[in-house]
């Protein structure tokens, strides 16, 4: 069984910096990627950014590019989301995902962890 664990979260001001962390323990076994996905109050889970395991290519949602920064830690099976210049938009429950080999989609996910950006 995988456990994906996040970290980081808070309240700032808008314009403040945060840096997400989410770790993954357990029967860990090979990953396709990691992602974070956030969800508003009264809003749908989206997409924020992911990041393939092998090779490292990165995806962002228009909504965080040039503000966030995903990356990894291979030897640790840790995914960091580097938040800049937040806005209140980016107030939500930000959630960490795995996709592992095999699965056609992120098939682990973390509890969430709570950012609030205030203005």
């Amino acid at each position: 069984q995988v456990q994906l664990v996040e970290s980081g979260g808070g309240l700032v001001q808008a314009g403040d910096s945060l840096r997400l962390s989410c770790a993954a323990s357990g029967r860990t076994v090979s990953m396709v990627a990691m992602g974070w996905f956030r969800q508003a109050p009264g809003k749908e889970r989206e997409f924020v950014s992911s990041i393939r395991w092998s090779g490292g290519s990165t995806y962002y949602a228009d909504s965080v590019k040039g503000r966030f920064t995903i990356s990894r830690d291979i030897r640790k099976n840790t995914v960091y989301l580097q938040m800049n210049n937040l806005k209140p938009e980016d107030t939500a429950v930000y959630y960490c995902a795995i996709q592992r080999v095999g699965a056609a989609a992120y098939d682990v996910w973390g509890q969430g962890i709570q950012v609030t950006v205030s203005s």
